[in-house]
């Protein structure tokens, strides 16, 4: 579904990506982990349009998007749920899920999507003209990912869905990124939390300054002895 190919990104005199390379096939989760700095959000915003790359491809579905504007990336169903959330806090739940349907014109499946998304967080629906900003962080983040599965996505960039939860709350995120997967939504997913996202995982990359220094399925890499050291903490 998506190939990233030699993609390398500078921020000014800094080199972000050093040639990464890596491919999501359809309806699978693909985990990209590795430290703090090591250019796995940077890698989710070259792919949504955010940041422009200085070399290498984006293809997705074949088509080649390395220079698509974000709005089109979008409609051709590629979605991004933010680090830190990033709902608005002074929109309701509701408004903030029908914002996420904004370049869509099918209503009836807009109100189907609206019940899929209350089925898999019913605390939403509980909260559903509260505003976003007196949510807890939790279900700030149930919210994000509500937000964007109400565009309707085939392809799901999740960036640091675990960041600042509670363990409880994360087990529970973890468990709905498998439904979304198992509902036919390929999940490109960011994480901190290796062991989380590598038990959730079909196919894994590490990343290392900008490079990708490892890859394999979920297991090999929970497995792999240097992957242990550095993220697993044994």
């Amino acid at each position: 579904m998506l190939k990233v190919e030699n993609l390398t990104v500078h921020y000014g005199g800094i080199q972000a990506l050093q040639g990464i390379t890596l491919h999501v096939p359809h309806k699978r989760i693909i985990s990209l982990i590795g430290a703090n700095g090591a250019g796995k959000s940077t890698t989710l915003r070259t792919i949504m349009g955010l940041v422009k790359s200085s070399n290498g491809k984006i293809l997705y579905d074949g088509k080649d998007i390395t220079t698509e504007k974000t709005k089109n990336i979008v409609e051709t169903g590629v979605v991004m749920v933010p680090e830190g959330r990033r709902v608005f806090p002074n929109l309701t739940v509701m408004e903030n899920l029908i914002l996420g349907a904004y370049a869509r014109k099918d209503r009836e499946a807009i109100e189907r999507d609206k019940k899929r998304v209350f089925k898999l967080f019913p605390r939403l629906m509980e909260r559903e003209w509260q505003k976003a900003g007196t949510l807890s962080g939790g279900e700030q983040q149930m919210l994000a990912v509500g937000r964007a599965l109400m565009s309707d996505p085939k392809l799901l960039l999740m960036d640091e869905p675990s960041l600042g939860l509670a363990p409880l709350i994360v087990r529970d995120i973890f468990m709905i990124i498998r439904e979304i997967s198992e509902n036919g939504v390929t999940i490109l997913l960011v994480e901190q939390n290796a062991k989380a996202a590598l038990e959730i995982a079909d196919y894994g990359f590490v990343l290392e300054t900008g490079r990708v220094t490892l890859e394999g399925t979920g297991k090999e890499l929970l497995e792999n002895n240097d992957v242990k050291r550095a993220y697993l903490g044994d």
